[in-house]
């Protein structure tokens, strides 16, 4: 008989998001030789997860019985998980996730190894109010605190999400991913497009304001003003379920004004890009490493984001684009600008982009990191 593979344990918020960023991982788990259970709340995407060989396993942390009994639900059936399972490696996705699955893991009184994996801060590191600084603060009480176990080990898209957590990015337990990644040849480079018309300025993310949606409206909307020849499509659907949504009345208003149209949900990201000569996201932070500025970046554009932790990770500015201050609709609208008035720079700067991506955020990237990280872990554990 051949001996039982060991076991990892996946634990994300939504399949789409685990679906969208994180099947380099499960591969990665997969040649690492790893038997790999993936739990989410499925709703599309549960045939592509198993399609790469995962057992999948449902896992509501919202909904269920009302936001009350929802998360109670979910650390109940997690715990059920870890001791039925009694997996070797969870790794846990995203900040909820993270926090979840460390509480469990305490309840259950499992043995596992522990990958909290912080795939950037969200409306909590967006928030620079007193409840966000509240919220930063208990999360990494717990997160060092009672979930910080044996075998503890933690996954950053960015060096200052793990200062947030007061650890130092050189710690052995401490690994550094490419973020997603992306597959090069899923978004191949491609010419811009004419230099005849309005500059094409697209922003491809979900519609929240923690985006910063509503900086780029405002920005294109003062460029225009300012005789600029600027374009501006968002992409995205709007996230009830998320508190930082912008509405879909709001998104419908803005889609009406001159030079802006709200298209919704895009399948083809690609293709936007074939269409459009600069990527913004004006985010307003939380963020990892965003994973629409390394899609945008692969196909050759040249990106136009905020100095956040996360943006400005792989954006250096004036190399592949360019970086203005969070919050400043007028610092933005003079960068849009200034791109709308040098095609030459918009090709340089898009070519940067290319060859950044390639030469080291791709998914093959992230699947090296993540499968060392996976036999490390494998060759610390008792057999």
């Amino acid at each position: 008989m051949s001996p039982t593979p060991p076991k990892l344990l996946f634990l994300a918020t939504e399949d789409w998001f685990f679906a969208s960023h994180f099947l380099p991982m499960l591969r990665a788990a997969r040649a690492a030789g790893l038997s790999v259970t993936v739990a989410t709340r499925f709703a599309r995407h549960r045939a592509a997860i198993e399609a790469e060989g995962a057992r999948t396993v449902d896992l509501d942390m919202e909904r269920g019985a009302g936001r009350a009994l929802g998360p109670a639900r979910a650390l109940w059936r997690t715990v059920r998980l870890l001791r039925e399972e009694r997996p070797d490696i969870v790794h846990a996705i995203s900040l909820r996730a993270v926090l979840l699955g460390g509480l469990a893991r305490r309840i259950a009184d499992s043995e596992a190894a522990f990958i909290q994996a912080v795939t950037g801060l969200g409306v909590v590191g967006a928030d620079s109010g007193p409840a966000g600084r509240t919220a930063r603060f208990l999360f990494r009480q717990l997160i060092r605190g009672p979930f910080e176990m044996a075998d503890t080990f933690y996954l950053f898209e960015n060096e200052a999400d793990a200062r947030w957590l007061r650890l130092s990015p050189e710690a052995s337990n401490v690994v550094l991913v490419a973020g997603a990644g992306v597959d090069p040849a899923a978004y191949p480079a491609t010419p811009l497009p004419g230099e005849d018309g309005p500059l094409r300025i697209a922003l491809v993310a979900r519609m929240l304001w923690s985006k910063g949606v509503d900086l780029a409206v405002e920005a294109v909307t003062r460029a225009r003003a300012a005789g600029g020849a600027i374009e501006l499509s968002l992409y995205g659907a709007p996230d009830p379920a998320n508190p930082r949504a912008v509405p879909l009345k709001v998104l419908e208003e803005w889609g009406r004004r001159d030079g802006i149209r709200w298209h919704g949900h895009t399948s083809d990201v690609a293709e936007v890009w074939r269409s459009h000569h600069v990527a913004c996201l004006p985010s307003r932070g939380g963020e990892g490493l965003p994973r629409t500025l390394l899609e945008a970046a692969s196909c050759g554009r040249p990106l136009l984001a905020t100095d956040v932790p996360g943006c400005s990770l792989f954006l250096r500015d004036g190399c592949e684009g360019r970086l203005v201050p969070p919050d400043d609709p007028e610092a933005l609208a003079g960068a849009m600008l200034a791109l709308a008035g040098d095609r030459d720079a918009l090709r340089r700067m898009g070519e940067a982009a290319a060859a950044r991506l390639r030469a080291g955020f791709t998914e093959d990237h992230v699947a090296a990191t993540v499968e060392a990280l996976y036999r490390r872990i494998l060759a610390g554990r008792p057999r």
